[in-house]
């Protein structure tokens, strides 16, 4: 008999707790609130910086309150989590303001991309441990069905240990030439990567990163206008011996990709993919091959993922796995590939970066708060 699959799908506890969302624009509504319509939790509150955004999505999703600033969603008694669907500009005074409001929060990916604003979030989420709080991160990719699955199987020990992670990107980019994130530096490193980073320090937990090294560059037939580079390479070398390789090679031109991975190990390989439909999930163990059914998708079932998990933990008063103690180690990673792209691809040494669990990121930053 095969050993049965972990459930890997989104959980709720019985109570979902009024979120109040803090942002109108287009994640908000093409992923935050179809994730949480579709699996029943309620958004009582919305405010945004223009008031009429906020208004049309309220409209559109069934929101009867809109309000006019940050202070008043935070005064507002049925918000119960503050979702942050910002960008990272004042994102860590975002948090401290729902922290002091005694508001638990979920906030958008990347935590934040300046290395100078680590210090004020460390006090910000020892502010929130003393006060009962949790902080949380919209990690939405480690919800995502192949990804999570495979998370789950590694923690079981079903392909030995970690010896080595490879992300292909097999897909075209999204559209960035004249957007916003064109305007942000190495934008495929300090933003866009960080799913495919975070997902590899989950799979490489219980070591510490030694080495980074990333470049990033402009491809064939990339337009003038594309101000950020379409090619990225990065290179994660940690503690053990394993390592992982991420690759872009541009904006793939096909209809039938998608973003396959291999997580190789001691007593056996996980091969899979997610996007545009691609998603899989193999597992190649003592000379079997099991394919996994996936249900559900990155998009919205992450989204849900990530929100049910913080729900999940304040119900259950614990840490999420998504707590922004956990995700540091990610924001840290994707420093460090930023400045070694600076560096034309030299490998940067980051100080005790360790990839934590959950449970041992809260202490390490119960004794950091200490010292």
């Amino acid at each position: 008999m095969s050993p049965a699959v972990p459930s890997y799908r989104p959980s709720f506890p019985d109570r979902r707790l009024g979120v109040g969302l803090v942002g109108a624009g287009a994640i908000a509504r093409s992923a935050h609130l179809p994730a949480y319509r579709a699996w029943g939790v309620p958004v009582v509150a919305v405010t945004s910086r223009t008031v009429a955004d906020a208004e049309a999505l309220a409209a559109d999703f069934g929101i009867d309150t809109v309000h006019d600033s940050l202070d008043a969603l935070l005064a507002d008694p049925r918000v119960e989590v503050v979702d942050l669907a910002t960008g990272t500009a004042g994102r860590v005074e975002l948090i401290a303001a729902a922290v002091a409001a005694g508001k638990h929060v979920l906030a958008q990916k990347p935590l934040i991309s300046d290395a100078s604003e680590l210090p004020r979030l460390a006090e910000v989420l020892a502010d929130a441990r003393v006060k009962g709080i949790r902080v949380a991160v919209n990690q939405n990719a480690r919800w995502a069905p192949a990804w999570r699955l495979a998370t789950l199987l590694i923690r079981e020990g079903r392909i030995g240990k970690v010896v080595g992670v490879t992300h292909l990107h097999d897909k075209p980019l999204p559209p960035l030439a004249g957007t916003p994130f064109d305007a942000v530096p190495h934008m495929l490193l300090n933003d866009y990567l960080v799913h495919w980073i975070d997902i590899t320090r989950c799979w490489l937990e219980g070591s510490s990163v030694v080495a980074v090294a990333a470049s990033d560059h402009r491809v064939p037939g990339q337009p003038d206008e594309a101000r950020n580079p379409w090619g990225a390479d990065l290179r994660i070398d940690v503690s053990t011996g394993a390592s992982a390789s991420i690759r872009i090679v541009g904006s793939a031109t096909t209809h039938a990709g998608g973003c396959p991975f291999w997580i190789h190990g001691t007593e056996g390989t996980l091969r899979g993919s997610v996007l545009l439909g691609s998603d899989r999930l193999t597992l190649d163990r003592d000379g079997e091959s099991t394919e996994f059914a996936l249900e559900g998708q990155w998009f919205t079932d992450g989204f849900a993922g990530a929100m049910g998990e913080l729900q999940s933990a304040i119900a259950e008063d614990r840490e999420p796995e998504n707590a922004a103690a956990h995700v540091i180690a990610t924001v840290r990673t994707t420093i460090a590939a930023v400045e070694s792209a600076e560096q034309g691809g030299m490998p940067v040494h980051p100080a005790d970066l360790e990839l934590t669990t959950a449970v041992d990121s809260r202490k390490t930053a119960e004794k950091r708060g200490a010292a």
